[in-house]
């Protein structure tokens, strides 16, 4: 996400020199993003809302981008699409090639589920297209079912969509003679955006598509690109100068409006310190899957992001504050830090399964270091000469003397053995992940149970004398839970017979109550609850209030703990026995403490059960059972021990 930002005088599109008068704080801002990036992927309990800072860099994009191209057509009355285009392939590419080759030759040796569905993210890595490339294939950004190596450049691909797009909307809008037309033009994109991504959102489900489509997620650029507008005259729209003052050539509405505009003056710095404590809130707090991020949080984070843009660049004294030498020389590498630290960290997990905080911290520090040599010896060669000066640079140095000749020779051959592992590692990839494999186990057995019970009552309507049904024992189930639980369904089924399962992945404990009082409603609701909703994020004791009082006092309700190499885990965990030791009918089905000591039973991603850790699974829902029994004997009837008694056979339809 980094790129140049240079002042009017050094943004001539065949300039190749840097300007050392720099917009003040935007490297500080990036810096701070993209430490609240990777915070939020190595510990995400520390964390849990740190997705924020991708929007972060989206708004510094629209601010830039839109700055780079006003400025361009207030020169020459004009936009080179070619010459921007080029520059921002020679800015974004580089780093990127060897990322996948490094990437997917690494996961090629290691094999296995990180290889799953490498060759569509290599072509959206390459095509900037990643984020519908994993619409398109269902692919989850709040999943654990796989290590998805290039997740994070669906954000790159967002970016990039818009560069292609927005030089043409920003030359269309050069034709509105009014200012504040042309402004409210592009907030109403912005907003179009919010409030499309509002309406595509569903409680409850997946939220991927609304957060990784272009429609629904440009609200930051756009906004960034508001700002931009904003702080320019209306010819060119004018540039921001080096000491943060709006250039006051020029003349018009424009330049009557912004006059009119309060200038806080002192203020400025503190402005931009509240929204900056406004982003860390959020980052600190607002859920990755809960309505309010997409209802408006986002955009919310769009608008403080602006704010300190606007407080950074018009006051140097807040762009200080930021531009710490730390931030700065981190934001000045962001780019390369955000390509870097996802693909290694899922590499790392697939080489050490069990690693724990200090592997992932070993992780960050890989991928700052492959950054820096990354921006020294690649990003900026390229960007100083281009590609071609840069290739040309490379052959001179070859031709200097024969150990130079030499190490540019070995060089090419480590770059053809990447070509032939990427090649190799795409052509012998897997169809699914083993978690994938049992998930896919147990939603066969779902459908197959759902089309028997369908064919049973079919049966039963056709023929009113057929002999009753005898009373299954997990006729008395009914059971709501996430993947771990659809994994589990054959065994599940096979221990309670009948037992009635609702499971889906990615779900969390939110879902229960409305999944529950729809059963309610339609009658279908059973004497025993079964709840395994721990796996996919933090839960709240307000949720499990809810679940109780959907179901009413007289069923009993089993919750079933979580196991997964996740910081919500232990407070999950810690929730649910608190909750069970206030309520008398509530018991705890111990998955987590039952499969510790037996991964090797679970897949690839050490969550999701194969068929030994299903019976581990079942087992803990019957131990939990065994002990509710006495407190609430159902009418004498054991939900799980319970035979076919003639005396409790069901009566014909």
């Amino acid at each position: 996400m980094k790129l140049s930002y240079r002042t009017p005088a050094s943004l001539r599109p065949d300039s190749g020199t840097r300007d050392a008068r720099r917009l003040s704080g935007l490297d500080g801002l990036r810096g701070i993003a993209v430490s609240i990036v990777l915070v939020f992927h190595f510990l995400p309990g520390i964390l849990p809302g740190g997705f924020v800072g991708v929007d972060v860099f989206f708004v510094i994009s629209g601010f830039l981008i839109t700055g780079l191209l006003a400025d361009e057509y207030a020169r020459s009355g004009r936009i080179s699409l070619r010459r921007f285009w080029g520059r921002r392939v020679r800015r974004l590419v580089p780093p990127l090639v060897p990322l996948v080759l490094l990437c997917c030759t690494a996961a090629w040796l290691l094999g296995g589920d990180v290889l799953v569905g490498l060759g569509w993210q290599v072509l959206g890595a390459v095509t900037f297209g990643y984020n519908w490339a994993s619409i398109a294939g269902s692919a989850s950004y709040f999943s654990a079912t796989s290590p998805e190596l290039f997740r994070n450049l669906w954000s790159l691909a967002v970016e990039e969509q818009f560069y292609l797009v927005w030089p043409f909307v920003l030359l269309a809008l050069m034709l509105v003679r009014s200012a504040r037309f042309r402004l409210a033009l592009v907030c109403a994109l912005a907003v179009s955006s919010v409030v499309w991504m509002g309406f595509l959102f569903q409680p409850g489900a997946d939220p991927t598509r609304v957060y990784y489509g272009s429609d629904t997620h440009s609200f930051g650029l756009f906004a960034g690109a508001a700002l931009a507008l904003l702080l320019r005259r209306p010819t060119g729209l004018g540039a921001v100068n080096p000491g943060g003052a709006v250039a006051r050539a020029g003349s018009g509405g424009f330049t009557r409006f912004a006059a009119r505009l309060p200038s806080p003056g002192r203020l400025r710095p503190w402005l931009g310190v509240v929204a900056l404590a406004g982003i860390g809130a959020a980052a600190a707090w607002l859920p990755a899957e809960g309505p309010l991020a997409y209802r408006g949080g986002l955009f919310g984070i769009s608008v403080l992001s602006g704010v300190v843009i606007w407080a950074a660049v018009r006051g140097a004294r807040f762009g200080r504050w930021l531009d710490t030498p730390v931030l700065r020389w981190l934001g000045e590498r962001s780019y390369g830090i955000y390509l870097w630290h996802w693909p290694v960290f899922v590499l790392a997990g697939v080489a050490w399964p069990a690693a724990g905080v200090g592997v992932e911290l070993l992780v960050a520090a890989v991928a700052v270091l492959v950054a820096a040599a990354s921006y020294r010896w690649l990003e900026q060669p390229v960007r100083r000469r281009g590609l071609r000066g840069s290739i040309r640079s490379l052959s001179g140095f070859a031709t200097e003397s024969r150990s130079r000749l030499w190490v540019v020779g070995v060089a090419a051959m480590l770059g053809l053995v990447l070509v032939g592992g990427t090649t190799a590692a795409v052509v012998v990839a897997p169809a699914e992940t083993s978690a994938q494999a049992q998930i896919t186990r147990g939603r066969q057995l779902l459908d197959a149970a759902q089309a028997d019970r369908k064919r049973e009552e079919a049966e039963r309507r056709s023929d009113p004398t057929a002999a009753p049904t005898p009373v299954a024992p997990g006729d008395l189930i009914t059971a709501v839970g996430d993947s771990v639980m659809l994994a589990s369904a054959p065994e599940l089924e096979d221990r309670f017979p009948g037992i009635l399962i609702d499971a889906a992945v990615s779900r969390g404990m939110r879902a229960a109550p409305d999944i529950l009082a729809a059963q309610a409603s339609a009658g279908t609701l059973r004497p025993v609850i079964v709840v395994g909703l721990g796996t996919n994020g933090p839960i709240t004791t307000d949720e499990l209030v809810a679940i109780e009082a959907v179901i009413g006092p007289d069923r009993k309700l089993v919750l079933v703990t979580a196991f997964a190499d996740r910081d919500w885990t232990a407070g999950v965990n810690e929730a649910l026995a608190g909750f069970a030791t206030h309520h008398r009918l509530v018991g705890i089905a111990g998955w987590h403490d039952a499969i510790a000591p037996h991964t090797d039973v679970l897949a690839g991603d050490n969550i999701h059960p194969g068929p030994t850790g299903g019976r581990i699974y079942a087992d803990c829902i019957a131990a939990a059972l065994d002990v509710l029994a006495p407190q609430h004997p159902l009418h004498g009837r054991d939900p799980y021990r319970i035979g076919p008694d003639p005396a409790l056979l069901r009566p014909a339809a």
